[in-house]
Formats: C-alpha cells, sequence, structure tokens
C-alpha cells in the first residue's frame, strides 16, 4: 500500500497537530495557575491564624489557643507560655461574655521561617454589649506586635507585645472594619 502524501495534506496535518499542541500548552497552564490560586499565600496563612486566635479568645478554648503559641514564647513582660497561659485563664474568669474582633493586621517582614506583624483587635466584654447602644462604646482596642516562628509549616507565636490604643490609633483598614461592625462608631 502506497500513501501519497501532497503538500496540502501535510500542511493541514501539522495545522492540526500545532492546534493539539497549543491546545494542550493552554489547558496546562490553566490548570498551573488555577492550581496554584487555590494555595494560600503565607499572608494568607498568617492573617487566617490571626482571625482564628481572636475566635479561640472568643470561644474561651484556651487548650487550642496555645497551640499556636511556640514553645519558646515570651511576652513583653516576660511571662513563657505556662505564666501566659494562668493569665489567660484569669481574663477567662473573671471577664464574661468575651467579643473578640480582630480588625486588620500588618505584616511588617516575612521570611519563610519568621514573620513581624501588627494588629488591631477590639476587645469587649458581656457588660459592654450595653453601652454600646447608649454611648456608642464599641469596647477597647489594642495594638499586638508579635512575631511569628514558622515551625514545620505552622505559624506559631514566638514573641507578643499589647498596648491600649484610641480610635484614632487605628489602621485605615481597621477603622473600616470597625464601621461594618459597629455603623455608628
Amino acid at each position: 500500500m502506497i500513501i501519497i502524501i501532497t503538500e496540502g495534506s501535510l500542511r493541514s496535518i501539522l495545522n492540526r497537530e500545532i492546534r493539539v499542541a497549543s491546545a494542550l500548552f493552554v489547558s496546562l497552564i490553566l490548570i498551573f495557575v488555577i492550581g496554584s490560586c487555590n494555595e494560600k499565600s503565607e499572608e494568607d496563612v498568617i492573617l487566617d491564624l490571626m482571625e482564628e486566635i481572636g475566635e479561640l479568645v472568643e470561644s474561651r478554648d484556651t487548650e487550642n489557643l496555645l497551640k499556636h503559641f511556640a514553645e519558646d514564647y515570651q511576652d513583653f513582660e516576660g511571662r513563657n507560655k505556662s505564666q501566659t497561659e494562668d493569665m489567660i485563664d484569669q481574663y477567662f474568669r473573671e471577664f464574661h461574655g468575651i467579643v473578640s474582633h480582630v480588625l486588620s493586621t500588618h505584616i511588617d517582614e516575612l521570611t519563610p521561617i519568621e514573620a513581624s506583624i501588627r494588629t488591631d483587635v477590639l476587645i469587649s466584654s458581656g457588660g459592654a454589649k450595653l453601652f454600646r447602644k447608649f454611648v456608642r462604646y464599641a469596647g477597647d482596642y489594642y495594638r499586638v506586635k508579635a512575631r511569628l516562628v514558622n515551625k514545620d509549616g505552622l505559624w506559631q507565636l514566638q514573641y507578643a507585645e499589647w498596648s491600649y490604643i484610641s480610635l484614632e490609633e487605628l489602621f485605615p483598614g481597621s477603622v473600616s472594619i470597625l464601621k461594618k461592625i459597629f455603623p455608628q462608631v
């Protein structure tokens, strides 16, 4: 059997092969782009961590909260992880109905093994609910400065300091989030 390939049929075969190769190439790029979009960046992981910590404070879950503290954790007053656990437990005993809102987090420095962040947090307890309605009180604002370390792929708090700040000192992003939560503020 003899197959005769003319110039036109060769062009047709090559065009089809080019179209198939191009479609394959585009498909591979789309798979790569879509696949990489599903992966969270380290920044997103840290932002999610801060949200989770806020939720754990609000739910008074000391055990799971402390899982986010590195073993060598220390705060600005020299408390280690165990002493911080005692402080948290005391806070939970003294204040009921804790409400915690992580307003916004700024990542100041990020390497594969360490990060420095600043987070604005709004904290109030059960009694503040009544004040919110009458005197436009949302709670107390704090700025948390923290250093995180990446241990085996998990970000943990290694150092933290916090200070009371005024409404005027909040990050602009914090103010816009606050206005969504409490339009009257």
